[in-house]
């Protein structure tokens, strides 16, 4: 019996403790790292946070211009030094939990990101059983760009290949990017990911592209760069005469402003091989807004909160009419104007074929680069399946060793 009303008058302290920590508020200052694009609409919306919840009303939130590249970047060498709140994207996860740069969500937060946002990125900001950042975007990912008027039939890469031939114009295609070629090696069932550790460390890599997969995949690429239609890029600013480009929602006003009226986008062709036809896959990819630990648990509080807010519904549609960012929110991405954007409902199509980024060595990028520059130079032209294996196997054993 005493055990029990020890319990009870512990569990009453620890409650009368939140609850005073939740009356006090906090009126420090919080430090905000996002997009510069982004900057005036977080602080707008930072006030807007504050004169809805009283407590936190002399609360100073200080909103600077840090992208979400070098956010991460910045966390990991000093996390002290580094923002209280800061947007990174999904491959950034295991990285910043290893530089203890990300605070857990609490199971209450948790909670509502899973009701809120779609399964891909709450996937992106779970590690283990653990979820470490609020969901900002389900945006980055990349889709088929084309001209309706010459591409009449965007399903094939072999029929926009040949529209494109026979109409003297360009595709372009990055297959020379470890992001991009991999649109061909997920469609055959080759993959190539790596495991982290509880810290976050790289620890082994799970790669089967020495298969009859990856070699359906990488005859693949060969037969797309043979075509005199073909050029290795994705850039829509730096490309010319094209009808067709494999690009995502960030050069959606490039190629419309090329394509005018013709102006069209849709999920990645299929393509085939030996008579097997794949759906062109690849990487999807998520923005997020991650909180770095508080020794002060009444700035833990009002910080989880603000993400929380800035994360949710209402900033994400904000973005969206600013800026265009593709929302995880799955309300807004059922509002008419999101289903009514041609770049975003084509990558949201897309995603349900792709596979979310998580963390690669930095060597991982310059070795894809390099396979796909020997396709590109016709190395691997004429090649019999098992020399192509016997390649694939070199490519493979040096991304294996990576981690090791």
């Amino acid at each position: 019996m005493k055990k029990v009303l020890s319990l009870v008058l512990s569990l009453v302290l620890l409650l009368s403790l939140y609850s005073v920590a939740g009356a006090e508020g906090f009126n420090g200052e919080v430090k905000i790292w996002v997009a510069d694009a982004m900057v005036e609409l977080t602080r707008a919306k930072a006030e807007e946070f504050k004169a809805a919840n009283p407590e936190f009303a002399g609360m100073t939130v200080v909103v600077e211009p840090v992208g979400e590249g070098d956010a991460a970047t910045n966390m990991i060498t000093d996390v002290e030094g580094g923002a209280d709140i800061f947007g990174f994207a999904q491959d950034q996860l295991a990285r910043l939990i290893a530089a203890g740069a990300l605070v857990e969500l609490s199971p209450e937060n948790a909670e509502i990101v899973k009701a809120e946002n779609d399964g891909g990125s709450v996937a992106a900001v779970t590690l283990g059983e653990l979820m470490y950042a609020y969901p900002m975007t389900s945006d980055n990912g990349y889709f088929l760009y084309y001209d309706k008027s010459v591409i009449t039939d965007p399903s094939t890469l072999e029929g926009v290949v040949s529209q494109a031939e026979a109409a003297g114009k360009k595709v372009y295609f990055e297959i020379n990017s470890g992001w991009y070629q991999t649109a061909f090696f997920f469609a055959t069932g080759a993959t190539v990911t790596y495991d982290v550790d509880e810290n976050g460390n790289l620890v082994k890599a799970n790669i089967n592209y020495a298969s009859p997969e990856g070699v359906a995949a990488l005859k693949g690429m060969i037969a797309l760069a043979k075509s005199p239609a073909f050029v290795n890029g994705s850039s829509a600013s730096n490309a010319s005469e094209y009808v067709a480009i494999v690009d995502g929602v960030w050069d959606a006003a490039t190629v419309k402003a090329a394509f005018g009226d013709n102006f069209a986008a849709t999920k990645l062709p299929t393509f085939t091989v030996d008579g097997q036809t794949y759906q062109l896959s690849g990487f999807g990819g998520f923005k997020m807004l991650g909180v770095k630990p508080q020794v002060d648990d009444a700035k833990l509080a009002a910080v989880d909160a603000l993400a929380l807010y800035l994360a949710g519904e209402e900033v994400q549609q904000a973005r969206f009419e600013q800026s265009g960012w593709g929302p995880s929110n799955l309300k807004v991405q059922q509002s008419e104007a999101v289903k009514a954007d041609v770049a975003l409902s084509a990558l949201a199509e897309q995603l349900n074929f792709a596979m979310g980024q998580g963390q690669y060595p930095n060597d991982y990028w310059s070795t894809a680069t390099g396979l796909g520059n020997d396709v590109i130079a016709g190395k691997f032209d004429n090649m019999t399946d098992e020399q192509l294996t016997e390649e694939l196997t070199k490519f493979q054993d040096i991304l294996i060793g990576l981690v090791q």
